[in-house]
């Protein structure tokens, strides 16, 4: 039967080897991997885990939303040709400021979730 191991309220997981070492340890005491620490609390921007910046994409679609610069950013390639071959027009410009200004003000956790991986 296997064992089942928790960790206490001031450990962690070493994200090299998995050993239950001390949560302040920079480094682990069983395999020397130094361990990454947390990001800070207050950051301008949600990173979502697969690296994507709120405020990036922010900024992109305000300053360069004609082109579409913030679809591609953030993987939506398909919408970012549309705003290429309709950027003659104006209108992805005017988009691009209204969803510059939406992902400024989108909670970091469904910025995370529909952007990143929920």
């Amino acid at each position: 039967m296997s064992e089942t191991i928790s960790k206490g309220p001031n450990e962690k997981f070493c994200s090299e080897c998995g050993a239950i070492i001390n949560a302040k340890a920079e480094i682990c005491p069983k395999c020397g991997v130094r361990q990454t620490p947390p990001p800070p609390a207050n950051t301008l921007g949600a990173v979502a885990p697969n690296g994507k910046n709120k405020l990036a994409a922010a900024l992109f679609a305000i300053f360069l939303g004609s082109i579409g610069v913030h679809k591609f950013y953030l993987g939506q390639i398909g919408w970012g040709v549309v705003y290429l071959l309709f950027c003659w027009t104006g209108v992805p410009a005017i988009v691009g400021v209204i969803e510059g200004i939406l992902l400024l003000v989108m909670n970091d956790a469904d910025f995370n979730c529909k952007y990143g991986q929920c």
